[in-house]
């Protein structure tokens, strides 16, 4: 119990010095991450659908207030943008691009090539069957040369692979793979040199923060395709990560083990995971899906204060690293704006309530939102 109150004192601090930050600005003004962040790297939010079209014109304020970069969630993706053979759907696409421009911010196109949200005919020939490489390779290359023409000098970054490794560091096995071969990924990056030849290109993916999942991806990705002479600019480490793992100290060797290969080091799609994890969940893998109970979704209504604090720190710690590595690390991107539009009130588990972001279901900052703020000095 004494344990207890001490560490509910500690969190009512944290509270007490987030609101004596606000007084001392002014009661209505919140510090901006973009500017506290400014000369370090860029904060960016990934945007749903009804936030393109502005639609939830709440969470619009808050990203043009805090954040100089944003990624599309879906509407980049390829289900969404080419659903049939001849047929393009640009509407979010454009409008989340503009938004972008509008608010001079840095614009990360998500994803070109990804297993995931991708429609059946892409892999198939007109009889149903698999399609063969010289078809595949086409279809890759024409899709990519439309979107990344269209927004050519428009968008900066692209995500141009998205999650080719598996948890044993070996290619995922995909209908990519299977059709193309391995070399894949290499004509992926290709095609997009070719398309934008100014735009950053990236790597993306889940837990290669994780020794065997990284070396995969410096070996069989980044070694590969730069011995071809094809440039990778930055790979993203997506950060979808929980209050106890991974360990900190395995995301510092990560860093360093990536920019070795000269690119930069982004965290791409950040959240932390304040519920149980099922004890078969690997990875992120969208696929996978568990059943609700009430164990796996211990916070239905409120977040409680103990856990509150955690996530705080939990944050905190991980944007300290960020900070010691400045020149390396370019991006920080959260994985949504507020807590109600977090993929992870579905995922692995449909149905749960979570709290993983730094903004909760009313809009506000929490306590995370102010402990990531003073680890960049303000307010001290």
């Amino acid at each position: 119990m004494r344990k207890q109150i001490i560490n509910q004192t500690g969190f009512w601090f944290l509270c007490f010095c987030s609101t004596i930050i606000l007084i001392s600005l002014g009661c209505s003004q919140k510090p901006k991450l973009k500017e506290v962040f400014r000369d370090d790297f860029y904060i960016g939010a990934a945007l749903t659908g009804n936030q393109i079209l502005g639609k939830d014109t709440r969470a619009i304020r808050i990203v043009k207030d805090q954040f100089n970069s944003i990624t599309s969630e879906n509407a980049m993706k390829w289900d969404t943008i080419h659903p049939k053979p001849n047929e393009y759907n640009f509407l979010s696409a454009d409008s989340f691009v503009a938004f972008g421009e509008r608010n001079h911010m840095f614009i990360i196109g998500h994803t070109l090539i990804w297993h995931q949200q991708i429609p059946k005919w892409v892999f198939e020939d007109g009889s149903g069957k698999l399609a063969g490489r010289d078809t595949l390779l086409k279809r890759m290359h024409d899709h990519i040369f439309t979107i990344m023409s269209r927004y050519k000098g428009r968008v900066n970054g692209w995500d141009v692979i998205n999650e080719a490794i598996d948890e044993n560091g070996e290619l995922r096995k995909t209908k990519w793979l299977e059709i193309i071969g391995g070399d894949y990924i290499q004509k992926a990056f290709e095609y997009a040199r070719e398309a934008d030849p100014k735009a950053e290109l990236y790597y993306n993916d889940y837990n290669i923060e994780k020794s065997v999942k990284r070396e995969g991806t410096i070996f069989k990705i980044l070694q590969n395709v730069q011995s071809k002479g094809v440039k990778v600019d930055g790979v993203g480490i997506q950060a979808h990560w929980h209050l106890d793992t991974p360990d900190i100290k395995l995301v510092d060797s990560s860093i360093q083990a990536f920019s070795k290969f000269g690119v930069k080091v982004m965290f791409t799609e950040m959240d932390i995971n304040v519920l149980p994890r099922p004890e078969n969940l690997e990875g992120a893998e969208i696929s996978q899906s568990f059943k609700l109970t009430k164990k796996s979704n211990p916070y239905p209504e409120i977040l409680p204060d103990l856990v509150q604090e955690k996530l705080a720190n939990r944050y905190a710690d991980f944007f300290k690293l960020f900070i010691k590595y400045k020149g390396i690390v370019s991006r920080v991107t959260f994985w949504g704006i507020y807590d109600s539009q977090s993929w992870l009130n579905n995922w692995p588990i449909k149905g749960r309530t979570n709290y993983p972001l730094i903004f909760d279901r009313n809009y506000q900052p929490k306590p995370a939102f102010f402990a990531i703020i003073k680890t960049a000095g303000f307010g001290k």
